[in-house]
């Protein structure tokens, strides 16, 4: 399967990234109604003004939609371009690699403006004449950019005239209060950026197609009692193999997980992610492991990466004794689609149930 990318060259700054503060989404946030003239608004038709909240509850409302847009990264900008709204870009930090973004997607991805290769630093971003930034991080600091100064403060973004919107279901894992075990943020995220851009007949296609996957899925596997569910591990390989790097349950893989009628292994631990020792894993011994590999690019350069992923599993002294390598029970599905929120984790939930319940979903 495909696998969304955020750039050949940050692929692995990404993965400190996610790490530092990025995760499952905050139900309990989201908010596409509308204010003014002390009516309630449909958003969902399109009718402004329209407001959104951020992680904290903070508002930003929309009279009209925004005309000249900066993404975080290849997540917002790949859901920008999904929802009809690519037009409006006008550049993109951690830009996705070519090739990564199927078909007409790909190539109009290609031609917004990359401002960084990683965070968009400070002054790139206030100055570029952006009226709405739409932010994958949430409050990270200067997130890793080292050399870059901090993110810009909120009177920063209002004195340059930008608005500033979060990607919630990634953004806000610690204002979540309980495990992540739906996609309910991810399609909160879309609806809410489909309400703000004018495209709302688009996110609600969007947003169908996800629920007609995700439901077919449940209504073969939901049932199955949960001491009988396979136990699962996402192998985070480009994190590192000293030190795994495991998905807890507040991160959005854990709903992927668990909607696909698996048991994630760590979905004890609450939080986003957490670095563990090989003893961990090896004392839940999973039933399957996922090799989570990143995007490189190709089919070529994806296959030898997931053949090396596997490779290591299978002749590290403290792995190739576990259940799920020995039975061969290792599943090639891309990092980006299972631990990033999107259109592309319902066809994950898809990919999972259908290698851990062969002939039970279509």
């Amino acid at each position: 399967m495909r696998s969304r990318v955020w750039g050949s060259a940050a692929a692995v700054a990404l993965g400190g990234l996610l790490a530092a503060g990025c995760g499952g989404g905050d139900r309990g946030n989201t908010d596409t109604g509308s204010e003014g003239a002390g009516k309630a608004k449909d958003s969902v038709s399109g009718a402004y003004p329209v407001s959104v909240t951020d992680c904290m509850g903070a508002k930003a409302t929309f009279s009209a939609a925004p005309r000249k847009i900066v993404t975080s990264n290849a997540s917002s900008l790949e859901l920008l371009l999904r929802l009809g709204a690519g037009d409006k870009v006008i550049g993109t930090g951690f830009p996705p690699g070519k090739g990564t973004l199927p078909g007409a997607l790909g190539t109009q991805a290609q031609k917004v403006k990359v401002l960084s290769q990683t965070v968009i630093p400070k002054e790139k971003l206030l100055g570029s004449g952006a009226d709405l930034y739409i932010d994958t991080f949430a409050s990270m600091g200067s997130m890793g950019g080292g050399g870059m100064g901090d993110a810009p403060t909120a009177e920063e973004f209002q004195a340059a005239g930008i608005k500033h919107i979060y990607l919630k279901s990634t953004a806000c894992a610690a204002q979540s209060k309980s495990p992540v075990t739906d996609l309910s943020a991810v399609e909160a995220d879309i609806t809410s950026l489909g309400a703000v851009t004018g495209t709302s007949a688009r996110a609600k296609e969007l947003v169908a197609g996800m629920k007609e996957k995700v439901d077919a899925v449940q209504k073969a596997v939901g049932g199955t009692a949960e001491d009988k569910r396979p136990t699962y591990f996402f192998f985070d390989y480009d994190a590192g193999t000293k030190q795994p790097s495991v998905t807890c349950n507040r991160q959005v893989a854990n709903a992927v997980i668990t909607l696909a009628g698996a048991r994630n292994v760590f979905a004890d631990c609450d939080g986003d992610y957490k670095q563990v020792g090989w003893e961990d894993v090896i004392a839940k011994d999973p039933d399957w492991i996922q090799l989570g590999v990143r995007d490189r690019g190709s089919e070529a350069a994806n296959k030898k990466a997931f053949d090396e992923a596997e490779q290591w599993l299978k002749s590290d002294a403290a792995t190739k004794g576990l259940k799920a390598v020995k039975e061969g029970h290792l599943l090639r599905v891309g990092s980006e689609q299972t631990t990033i929120a999107g259109v592309e984790n319902a066809d994950t939930v898809e990919a999972i149930a259908k290698a851990l319940y062969p002939g039970k979903v279509g």
